[in-house]
């Protein structure tokens, strides 16, 4: 076992994990990286394979199956992560010799220690490598959409949704964007450095180059090296590992110095701190969520960016909005949602989410919403986001909202880097603005 690439090694215990226990992906990659001690390289390879596997998963088995003799959704959990993870080396890493990628399954095959499984895995490895690429184009579906679903691997009720909404060129463009790598974005803490400043000292200080990002003032997309919590600069609070949509989202609230601002679904705390940045650590920023154990990364995050102004709070909104009645200038609601908007990052929400999750979601937005509402100032801003493309959880909860709400209204800003829609809603797209994908808007009451 010696022999094995240490990267898919740790790759297979990943997969099996986020298949049977139901791990987020990044989390037991992280875990898996550290315990194994890998190298940049080694890391940067087992990132690759899991989260490669996870994004293609339904065109992946469609390849396997014509060579497996067995069902593939029969299969053990770790021989199913073994065949995927080597499909994916092969036809999607070309500097991997299929070879070593196939050698390496069939000796972790060995370690399930059940009579035939690493002949098995041989045999079906072998005879899918056999094929040269023109060869290997599945059996589609009939049906237009569900064939398209399989190609851009992706679930068929998600996939007809999209086609419903976008029409299916778009769609198409939707969820191959969902599939690609996204950049590394860092926000500039501009309490410490000015983004030209972080950018130089991102080059001189951890040996990575950075660009100004297309969007956001503070934002630099960083080459890939190693991950963020190593860098000199992340240590010394000078950048924050951020989406440039969702930095986009703290400006849309825009806070003002002297402010007093609640969010109130806070943790990790990555738009609480961009807040008190742009009120440049002065006033007040009260942060809740109901999690004490993910409030504490607010904490620490602020610790670590030099805000002394954040005050955390655990406990839902409903229990704790009363006590900050009509006191709030500006209030944030990053709601909890079905995440379908940061599939890049987070690859196997797409397999585990039900249209039944999207209602389900809808009525704690619902309430969410109504009570952080009591908290905002005659004349202050709300802004409701989620990091999800679906009507369900942005329009008809903000609509139902206004409808029992005539104090508030729309609030659009004059001008915004990514044009609002014709409601006055912020809508970032993987496929229009290599982002990722979130939904925002802005109200004020009167």
């Amino acid at each position: 076992m010696s022999a094995v690439s240490p990267a898919r090694r740790a790759a297979a215990r990943v997969l099996e994990r986020v298949e049977t226990g139901q791990a987020f992906a990044d989390l037991a990659l992280d875990a898996e990286i550290d315990r194994g001690s890998l190298s940049p390289r080694d890391a940067a390879l087992a990132t690759e394979i899991v989260l490669g596997v996870l994004r293609w998963r339904r065109w992946l088995d469609a390849l396997l199956a014509p060579h497996s003799k067995r069902r593939l959704d029969r299969l053990d959990p770790r021989v199913l992560a073994l065949l995927r993870l080597t499909a994916y080396q092969i036809i999607f890493l070309e500097r991997v010799p299929a070879w070593a990628a196939v050698n390496d399954a069939v000796a972790l095959a060995r370690l399930r220690e059940k009579p035939g499984v690493p002949e098995f895995v041989n045999a079906v490895l072998r005879a899918f490598t056999r094929r040269g690429a023109a060869e290997r184009r599945p059996r589609l579906p009939r049906d237009p959409v569900d064939a398209l679903a399989v190609r851009c691997s992706f679930p068929t009720w998600l996939a007809v949704r999209w086609v419903a909404r976008y029409g299916t060129a778009e769609a198409e463009r939707l969820m191959l964007a969902m599939n690609e790598r996204p950049p590394l974005t860092v926000r500039v803490n501009t309490a410490r450095a000015t983004r030209e400043e972080a950018q130089r000292r991102l080059l001189e200080e951890d040996g990575l180059r950075a660009a100004p990002t297309r969007y956001a003032p503070e934002g630099l997309v960083v080459e890939h090296g190693a991950p963020p919590s190593r860098w000199k600069t992340f240590v010394a609070g000078e950048v924050v590992p951020q989406d440039e949509a969702s930095i986009l989202v703290s400006r849309l609230l825009a806070p003002r110095p002297g402010d007093t601002v609640a969010d109130v679904c806070a943790a990790p705390g990555t738009k609480t701190t961009h807040l008190a940045a742009l009120m440049e650590g002065v006033g007040r920023i009260v942060a809740f969520d109901p999690q004490p154990q993910r409030l504490a990364l607010v904490d620490e995050s602020a610790a670590r960016l030099g805000f002394g102004l954040i005050e955390t709070r655990p406990g839902p909104v409903e229990e704790l909005a009363p006590g900050y009645a009509g006191a709030c200038d500006r209030v944030l609601v990053d709601a909890p949602c079905s995440n379908l908007g940061v599939l890049r990052r987070n690859p196997e929400v797409k397999w585990r989410r039900t249209p039944e999750d999207i209602g389900r979601a809808q009525a704690r937005q619902r309430q969410i919403l109504a009570a952080a509402a009591t908290m905002v100032k005659p004349g202050g801003r709300l802004v409701y986001a989620t990091c999800s493309l679906e009507p369900e959880e942005n329009e008809e909860v903000t609509g139902a909202f206004l409808a029992a709400q005539p104090a508030f209204a729309v609030d659009p800003p004059v001008d915004t880097p990514i044009p609002l829609d014709e409601t006055g809603t912020l809508r970032c797209l993987p496929h229009r603005h290599g982002t990722d994908g979130f939904t925002a808007v802005r109200l004020r009451r009167r």
